[in-house]
């Protein structure tokens, strides 16, 4: 998951929305949002080379999703794929601060990354690079491939969008929208994370299309006060086109308890 985009409790019908995008290398395999067999309390897309994911919800009411940190010089040879953070971060029953306090102790293992966590009361983030929790107050956010709201400009771009579709929700169109967005960065503004002036240019829009790599799926995760969730996920070819689409919805169980 490249790009991340979110409003948390900035909404009087929806505490949280979240609209995102998943880049891999084409020839990854990987499954769309399903409830997994093997954890049925999950929903979630699945990784199928290292059998984790991007980004998912459980049927209490938790929310995950996780981004990579690019900077060539910090791989790891042999580490854990990161993915199964998602799937620990979904399964735990402890609070959103707890779930990220435990998993940072030992992200020193993973590539680096930056993990979402939401309980349905808290939501925070986990930046691996300096191994800080941070609990998030109301407002509009975005995450891409380095830290928190840094000012990459197709992260400052959906999330000015995701903020002024806000009065319209549910717009899932131009929530889409946002996602579809392949317009590069023009090159003064550029982020500088290590790869060749080409690849920054390629990687510098929402949607990306490079050679053998591209964005995958783009998903779009409404939260109610009610305790409804839905997951909605459009999954794309290589050539960017159309490839399926879906819409899951469920009633958080955890809100159910506490309304009977």
């Amino acid at each position: 998951m490249c790009l991340i985009v979110f409003a948390w409790q900035s909404h009087p019908d929806f505490p949280l929305i979240v609209a995102a995008n998943r880049d891999e290398f084409l020839g990854r395999p990987a499954a769309p949002a399903h409830w997994w067999t093997d954890a049925p309390d999950l929903l979630a897309g699945r990784d199928l080379e290292a059998g984790g994911s991007w980004l998912g919800l459980s049927r209490s009411g938790r929310f995950a999703a996780l981004t990579n940190y690019r900077d060539p010089t910090q791989r790891i040879s042999g580490a854990p794929s990161r993915g199964a953070l998602v799937r620990s971060a979904l399964e735990r029953d402890d609070t959103a601060e707890a779930t990220l306090r435990q998993l940072a102790a030992g992200s020193a293992a993973y590539a680096s990354f930056n993990l979402l966590v939401g309980d349905g009361r808290r939501l925070g983030v986990l930046e691996s690079t300096s191994g800080q929790v941070r609990m998030l107050e109301p407002g509009v956010y975005g995450l891409s491939n380095h830290l928190l709201d840094t000012p990459w400009p197709k992260l400052l771009k959906a999330r000015s969008g995701l903020a002024a579709l806000l009065p319209r929700l549910p717009d899932d169109d131009a929530a889409l929208a946002l996602l579809r967005d392949a317009t590069p960065a023009p090159d003064p503004h550029l982020p500088n994370t290590g790869m060749s002036l080409e690849w920054e240019r390629w990687l510098s829009s929402a949607f990306i299309r490079a050679p053998d790599y591209g964005t995958r799926c783009s998903s779009l995760v409404a939260v109610e006060h009610s305790g409804n969730m839905r997951l909605r996920e459009w999954t794309w070819d290589r050539h960017g086109d159309l490839r399926s689409e879906l819409t899951h919805r469920f009633v958080a169980e955890q809100r159910q308890r506490t309304r009977g």
